[in-house]
């Protein structure tokens, strides 16, 4: 009997170390939950004071705290690290509230983020800050980018499309409101187009003027016909295109100015114009010529695109360009239109001057980790803005049948836009399939 219950105990240890090495790998939420957030809760509450003191992120004591700790405690003058508000455990890792001791900065966590990372045994720590005076230190506990599962909260709202994951486990969400002008770059089968792909989902389902500029013959806008209220496919006509938007522009301005306001959003809800998104494919395209009578042509669609990027916020017309490299060698007005679009998002690109180009002037530190990206995850990225701030996401995997698909069925969301019709996409009518009759046939003669 005392063998029997020796080999059932071994073989459950087994079982369950198994178990546990399955879940490791094929269902690290579980794994983290089970093992990995009690082992790392434990290590931070027992090495808090000493990993801070190594790392730097401590300061001397007032002189009321030495000369009670000297001359009540009778205990020595201990450097003063960051106050622990509130620890909260996730499926994917560890949030810390700190609140910062004078003399000590978000800056001060942000630079010594790698050394706590390997202190703790976490795979990322992200410091975020809260409110002036405190951060939160956001440790995830395995690789979050492996394999993409978007939060369930994440859903599309307002103006708002979250489009990826971040490496802290949060979505990474497009704000219109906050970010109207954005720019995405990266190489051929670096996941630009899955992310376009999400965007155009996501916009799908909000009350909102879709606008394709797609210069491959419509090969990639094509198949969200149903849901765009014009579509562009060659430079003659994104340009007359664009020219219909900037004559848009000026007519909401005139709205605003008879309203006596400065902002669409500040319109009452029954006047205010649909938001109108202009999404462009491939932006070299638009400034790409073969000849010198094309010129004339670059030259409108330039200075509308950097008229639009420059003012149509505030009448609600967002830009939202890509491309695969964004240079001063694309011609006059390149890096000026550049400078109006504040978002970045960067995959992986072919050499560091793209990747220079769209994070050098706003993030200049992320420019390593997005020339770094490797080409067996397509998808990833680094996204940053005008405010320094920058994150690495990846986007989940969407087919372009996927995306089709919401766009069909979101199709009656299509807003009415008169001066766009002209530019309205041709929507195939659906066919049903061919198959049996279902008509009983009758003999004419017995």
């Amino acid at each position: 009997m005392t063998d029997l219950s020796t080999v059932l105990e071994t073989t459950g240890a087994l079982a369950g170390a198994g178990g546990l090495g399955y879940a490791k790998v094929y269902a690290p939420r579980v794994y983290w939950s089970l093992v990995g957030l009690p082992v790392t809760w434990g290590r931070f509450s027992f090495t808090y004071r000493s990993t801070m003191d190594v790392c730097g992120l401590t300061v001397q004591p007032s002189r009321l705290r030495a000369f009670l700790a000297r001359n009540i405690a009778h205990t020595a003058v201990q450097p003063v690290p960051p106050k622990v508000r509130h620890v909260r455990g996730t499926s994917t890792g560890l949030r810390v509230t700190l609140r910062l001791p004078a003399g000590l900065e978000p800056a001060d966590l942000v630079a010594a983020s790698e050394r706590l990372r390997h202190a703790w045994g976490v795979h990322s720590v992200t410091v975020t800050e809260t409110k002036p005076g405190h951060v939160e230190l956001r440790m995830t506990g395995y690789d979050v980018l492996r394999r993409v599962r978007m939060p369930r909260r994440a859903h599309a709202r307002g103006l708002s499309v979250p489009v990826a994951l971040r490496e802290d486990g949060t979505a990474f969400v497009r704000d219109y409101r906050q970010i109207p002008m954005a720019l995405t770059l990266g190489a051929n089968n670096s996941g630009k187009s899955v992310y376009q792909r999400n965007l155009i989902k996501g916009l799908a389902k909000l009350p909102v003027a879709l606008v394709g500029i797609d210069c491959k013959r419509g090969v990639e806008h094509s198949a969200y016909a149903a849901r765009l209220s014009a579509v562009a496919t060659t430079p003659d006509d994104s340009a007359s295109l664009l020219d219909v938007l900037v004559g848009e522009m000026e007519s909401r301005f005139d709205l605003l100015s008879l309203h006596g306001v400065s902002d669409v959003w500040d319109l009452p809800a029954d006047i205010r114009p649909v938001p109108v998104i202009v999404l462009v494919d491939e932006v070299a395209e638009l400034f790409l010529i073969s000849s010198k009578k094309d010129e004339e042509r670059r030259e409108r669609i330039v200075t509308a695109l950097i008229r639009l990027a420059q003012m149509a916020r505030a009448v609600g017309i967002y830009l939202e360009v890509c491309g695969q490299r964004f240079g001063s060698e694309l011609g006059r007005g390149a890096t000026m239109l550049r400078a109006q679009l504040t978002g970045r998002v960067v995959h992986r690109v072919n050499d560091r001057q793209t990747a220079e180009m769209g994070l050098a002037d706003v993030a200049p530190d992320a420019v390593m980790t997005a020339s770094l990206i490797p080409a067996e995850r397509p998808g990833t990225a680094v996204a940053a803005d005008s405010s320094g701030g920058w994150t690495k996401i990846r986007t989940p995997h969407t087919t372009r049948a996927e995306a089709a698909a919401a766009c069909r069925e979101f199709a009656h969301l299509v807003p009415d836009f008169p001066a766009l019709d002209p530019y309205r996409p041709h929507v195939p009518v659906d066919v049903p399939a061919s198959g049996p009759s279902l008509v009983k046939p009758f003999p004419v003669t017995d």
